[in-house]
């Protein structure tokens, strides 16, 4: 089975971890990337043998917030295939378009039931 490269971009720890246990639960042989914000995350993809296959961005995160990050990650020619899945506890319909705008594959809501996770991280994935 090919290996499926993740890529978290979340400042909050606890966030990282729980997507990585709902991202075991559906691919048995992944690999991840993770960074606590937008300029470790630039700086780790452009160095990277392997680049994701998906990209996870939280929104609200200090300094570059996923609005920027998104820029960031479109405007980089390495960058720019990767799928964005945007990824925060609430969207509106307007930052909804406004990501897609800016080049967001999709959007997640972080669920309140972790337990959900994994068949959402599933339906964010089926068509990228």
């Amino acid at each position: 089975m090919e290996t499926t490269n993740f890529m978290i971009i979340d400042d909050d720890a606890d966030d990282r971890f729980f997507f990585k246990a709902a991202v075991r639960k559906i691919h048995s042989s992944v690999k991840f990337m993770e960074a606590n914000g937008c300029e470790a995350a630039i700086a780790l993809l452009r160095t990277a043998e392997d680049l994701p296959h998906f990209i996870f961005l939280d929104i609200n995160m200090p300094r570059l917030d996923g609005r920027d990050c998104l820029k960031q990650l479109k405007a980089d020619a390495k960058l720019q295939h990767i799928p964005v899945i945007m990824y925060s506890t609430s969207f509106s319909e307007e930052s909804i378009n406004e990501f897609h705008t800016l080049g967001a594959s999709t959007y997640l809501n972080k669920p309140t039931d972790l337990n959900a996770l994994p068949e959402q991280i599933l339906e964010a994935i089926k068509d990228l």
